[in-house]
């Protein structure tokens, strides 16, 4: 689990759109891969899939006026997640701070 302050107190709405819009380019391009993302939102939770990959929510991003937490919910998957959560804290932190 990271914890990022969030500095600009961004809601779980625009951080939805963000990772929406630009995150599954973001981490194509630093992996030099094509993976297929998904991601899921619910109140102040997204949810992100890489149904290609690994089975069910990969990492889960919960958001309040204070912190954005990202979990890692597929520890021990044969695809490497704490990478995949490495990227995904760094687009966070570059996009939204």
């Amino acid at each position: 689990m990271t914890i990022i302050k969030n500095v600009t107190a961004l809601s779980a709405e625009n951080i939805y759109l963000l990772l929406k819009k630009d995150f599954t380019d973001y981490i194509n391009h630093q992996l030099d891969s094509n993976l297929s993302i998904d991601f899921a939102h619910v109140y102040d939770v997204i949810n992100v899939l890489f149904p290609e990959v690994i089975e069910g929510t990969a990492l889960t991003v919960t958001v309040t006026g204070e912190e954005i937490t990202v979990s890692d919910n597929a520890r021990g998957a044969v695809y490497n997640t704490e990478l995949l959560e490495k990227h995904l804290v760094d687009f966070i932190t570059r996009t939204c701070s």
